[in-house]
């Protein structure tokens, strides 16, 4: 069964977020879509406010694939990302 996953992180680039998921095994297929062997990961981006004055790029990253494989990655891009903002 196919199991999805939305995730969203704040303080990294979109592109930023490719890298992390190519170096976790999977390819870049298109602009926003990134697919590993039995995963995929489909990113979006915008800006959100954080406070009155201040924007943030907040990465959204939908992860769909066998629960047993997306739990790994997940948790390991999550500490990639976290990471990322300081």
């Amino acid at each position: 069964m196919v199991t999805r996953l939305e995730r969203s992180f704040r303080g990294i680039s979109e592109r930023l977020a490719v890298r992390y998921l190519t170096n976790l095994g999977g390819e870049r297929v298109d602009e926003d879509i990134v697919e590993g062997d039995d995963w995929t990961a489909t990113l979006s981006a915008e800006k959100v406010g954080v406070g009155p004055s201040l924007q943030l790029t907040e990465v959204t990253v939908v992860f769909e694939g066998e629960a047993e494989t997306l739990e790994p990655l997940v948790e390991k891009f999550a500490q990639k990302a976290m990471r990322a903002g300081g």
